[in-house]
């Protein structure tokens, strides 16, 4: 029989697990595991050794390369000796007119087809009309042509764009006012129909006993030109 306020043999009170807590000198690291060392970074290496290798390459390539010196000259042909005295050769002014074409034969220059069929010097006045005539400070050459169309357009023919030479070198220009008292189809300027052949003569002053040799015709005042010997 149990007394009064006494425990019951039959009844084991729970048993308690006991845990140590930490103390305070563990909390703070006294047995906590050493930290692991980080671990360092490669590549800065690397790129370092790349580098390297490249500067080494570049130097070792350019010492081998050396500095290239200029080309030799190539050796002159030998020149023919000249006799000491020996004057040199001039081209003669015969050469250059034999270049030119020679009257009575078609040339071209442009549009236009030139044939130059007669020269006439030493006239000293033109023309019966006192209103026109003209006097010739030196003399009046007269130069006759013919001047077709050889193209697909009307173009335009003046007789002021054709040049005079003598055989001084001397270059005239033609005298349209003296040109009035001759029978020409183009006195001044004049439009050609295409396939259209007209007469042209050409008035020039020049001094006395100057000797025109070649005539110089124009397609225009631009144009190239073609000289026609009248020797």
């Amino acid at each position: 029989m149990t007394m009064p306020n006494q425990p019951d043999p039959r009844i084991q009170p729970p048993t308690q697990q006991y845990s140590p807590q930490p103390t305070g000198w563990q909390q703070s690291g006294g047995f906590a595991p050493a930290p692991q060392p980080k671990k360092k970074k490669k590549w800065p290496w690397i790129v370092g050794a790349f580098v390297a290798l490249v500067v080494i390459v570049s130097v070792s390539s350019g010492g081998d390369n050396e500095p290239t010196g200029a080309a030799d000259p190539a050796p002159s042909a030998p020149q023919a000796d000249t006799p000491v005295g020996a004057a040199p050769e001039v081209e003669s002014p015969t050469a250059a007119e034999e270049a030119a074409a020679s009257m009575n034969t078609p040339v071209r220059d442009g549009k236009f087809e030139f044939v130059v069929t007669g020269v006439e010097a030493g006239l000293t006045s033109l023309g019966d009309n006192p209103f026109l005539a003209e006097e010739a400070q030196g003399q009046f050459v007269i130069v006759t042509m013919t001047v077709s169309n050889i193209s697909d357009a009307p173009k335009g023919l003046s007789p002021s764009d054709q040049k005079l030479l003598d055989e001084q070198g001397r270059t005239f220009s033609p005298d349209t006012a003296a040109a009035l008292n001759l029978d020409s189809d183009v006195t001044f300027w004049d439009e050609i129909n295409p396939g259209n052949t007209v007469t042209m003569p050409l008035v020039f002053d020049m001094p006395v006993g100057a000797v025109p040799t070649a005539v110089e015709l124009h397609d225009s005042m631009f144009s190239g030109g073609v000289t026609v010997s009248l020797r």
